[in-house]
């Protein structure tokens, strides 16, 4: 396995019972770059994150993460990352500064080192002025701060977040990204879950999950490209109307509204595309004008999911 790697997998699969919920999924994931895996609920992204991470056993295949073979390395592995979850899981009668010292605590943290770097994450994540402050009464920002605090105060090499962002505002996500591109500069790996869009299209890499399959991986810029589909977008004051002349045409697999436009995916074997639309729209007679345009990340992760992708292993 190469250094160049921070997780190597070969057919990682796990089963519950008669459930696959990850199959043979093979990683390949750079040190020091933010990897996105997107999908759906019930895709398999955390429960391929618990198996990196140590905390499933995987059925089958093997993983090499920071070197190290888990789950048979998992325990000296715990050292070497951080992993952020979904739902706040400090402790909310404790106060900010109270969980970071006990954090610091659960990683023996040097006694020398403690308190500076204690203070230095404190003042980097603006909770300074928080420190006495419970941590159950924090905002979703606030506590969001905290949480990715604690996940890096031991400096781990590999950071785990699932899904960090799903309770906070508009705002605050951007802030926490900004934060991440930071970790990633100074070396850190960051692997992030998440089903936001303009999220993915931040990560440096991204495979996109579905039912437990890799459907699709690369950057955001090759996946765009390797899209096996036509994308048509409509505009027209009457869009309902619009989609309800397209939808059922052959050809056409998916009509996403996005107020008054329409995006329409349709199968590459359909000659002018465009013109095949257009002309729906006419004989329907419903003001429209279309136009062919290129693929965004929601397209491909519509196509991908639909076996349409033709750049990976759909």
């Amino acid at each position: 396995m190469s250094d160049d790697f921070a997780i190597v997998t070969e057919g990682l699969t796990r089963r519950f019972g008669q459930l696959t919920a990850v199959n043979r999924v093979a990683l390949r994931i750079p040190r020091g770059r933010i990897y996105g895996f997107l999908g759906p609920n019930g895709s398999g992204k955390s429960t391929t994150i618990r198996m990196l991470c140590g905390l499933l056993t995987p059925s089958e295949g093997e993983a090499v993460v920071l070197g190290l073979k888990v789950p048979g390395e998992a325990e000296a592995l715990k050292r070497k990352i951080g992993y952020m979850t979904q739902r706040f899981s400090l402790y909310e009668d404790l106060t900010v500064l109270e969980n970071l010292q006990f954090i610091a605590e659960i990683f023996c943290l040097p006694r020398a080192r403690r308190r500076g770097r204690i203070e230095e994450l404190m003042e980097g994540f603006h909770l300074t002025e928080l420190r006495r402050q419970w941590a159950g009464t924090l905002s979703g920002g606030q506590k969001q701060r905290l949480a990715l605090a604690a996940a890096i105060l031991h400096e781990p090499q590999l950071l785990f977040l699932d899904e960090p962002t799903s309770a906070v505002d508009p705002q605050s996500r951007r802030d926490f990204w900004e934060r991440l591109f930071e970790l990633a500069d100074n070396g850190t790996t960051l692997l992030v879950s998440t089903h936001y869009m303009d999220e993915a299209e931040r990560c440096h890499g991204l495979a996109i999950l579905d039912r437990g399959v890799v459907v699709a991986d690369g950057t955001p810029a090759t996946l765009e490209a390797g899209i096996n589909a036509w994308v048509v977008e409509v505009e027209s004051e009457r869009a309902r109307v619009a989609r309800n002349a397209i939808a059922p045409l052959p050809g056409v697999f998916s009509v996403t509204q996005l107020g008054a436009r329409l995006r329409v995916l349709l199968e590459r074997e359909i000659d002018e595309p465009q013109g095949y639309i257009q002309a729906a729209l006419d004989q329907a007679h419903t003001p429209a004008t279309s136009r062919l345009t290129s693929a965004g990340l929601e397209d491909v992760f519509v196509a991908a999911t639909q076996g349409r992708y033709r750049g990976g292993s759909a």
